[in-house]
């Protein structure tokens, strides 16, 4: 079988072709850096290793995401984790920062404070009024400045903005966490890894002993690790990630249904239509004629 680019790009920075993230990378700009010579419309991508902190200061616009489009108007954070699809139609002249950072280095936070890595879970909108939003800006201001030169200590100076904004981030999501946090148990800890090599080798149609044995488990153990933690089988958790990737084939791409049918591990198109139409309740034609339909109009109300 042919190795497909997936439908949707994946950059290092937006524009930028992908390559290694360094372990402790972070990075600071203007939201203008990107979004005016884009005419303002970032079409949709994703980052396998980075996370975004955009803080939007003026202005407002839509996230384009698998689900829709998600509207914000400023003052307001919007959080996109690594992985995730994402676009944007940005007002005209709307202004902002965006912070960037790898999750190696996010990870260095989270075991430090547990409730960070919450943060970055979903797409969200957060919003910032008066005082929560002067203090971002001002937080976003001295991370910016530290990273741009090398006086003595600037690393480390770094190092304690960021954490500082990620701390006022948190404090924006709701109300505190009670009570110590709880190590995830080996059933989680499995699943976990099971969902790691769906995404890598979710394509090739693999039956669940081949991921057992990946694993290192009995296909029995795999199966109950997934109904306790995940509520549903192996099987249906791969079949849940090649609709997404079908869905996200649709959505965003002019692949033929077949030839979307094919870059998913699926030989006979008659078989993946069938197959969608079963998860999904239409056929991928009425699907990608329905998205188009609601982009459209979500375009017009936003």
């Amino acid at each position: 079988m042919n190795v497909i680019d997936p439908i949707v790009p994946t950059f290092y920075l937006y524009g930028e072709p992908r390559r290694a993230v360094e372990e402790r990378f972070v990075h600071v700009e203007a939201l203008v850096d990107r979004t005016r010579p884009s005419e303002w419309t970032i079409r949709p991508h994703a980052h396998a290793e980075l996370n975004h902190i955009f803080h939007v200061s003026s202005g407002g616009g839509a996230i384009v995401t698998d689900a829709g489009l998600l509207p914000f108007s400023a003052p307001c954070l919007l959080l996109v984790p690594a992985g995730a699809v994402h676009g944007f139609r940005w007002d005209y002249e709307s202004s902002g920062s965006v912070v960037t950072l790898a999750t190696s280095y996010l990870e260095d936070f989270t075991r430090r404070d547990t409730g960070i890595d919450g943060l970055f879970d979903t797409i969200a909108v957060i919003a910032c009024e008066g005082d929560a939003s002067t203090r971002i800006a001002d937080r976003l201001k001295g991370l910016a400045q530290e990273l741009g030169w090398a006086a003595p200590g600037h690393r480390a100076a770094a190092d304690a903005g960021l954490l500082a904004l990620l701390v006022t981030v948190l404090r924006l999501t709701g109300p505190p966490a009670t009570g110590p946090a709880t190590p995830p148990s080996p059933q989680a800890a499995l699943v976990a890894r099971l969902r790691l090599l769906i995404d890598e080798r979710f394509r090739l149609r693999e039956p669940v002993e081949s991921f057992a044995a990946a694993l290192g488990v009995r296909p029995r153990r795999l199966r109950d690790a997934c109904a306790r933690i995940a509520r549903m089988s192996p099987g249906a958790m791969l079949d849940q990630r090649a609709m997404l990737e079908a869905q996200r084939s649709l959505l965003y791409g002019n692949l033929a249904i077949a030839e979307v049918g094919y870059a998913l591990g699926f030989a006979d198109p008659a078989y993946f239509t069938r197959f969608f139409t079963r998860h999904a309740g239409c056929s991928p034609a009425a699907f990608r004629r329905r998205s188009a339909e609601r982009q459209a109009v979500l375009s017009r109300e936003t």
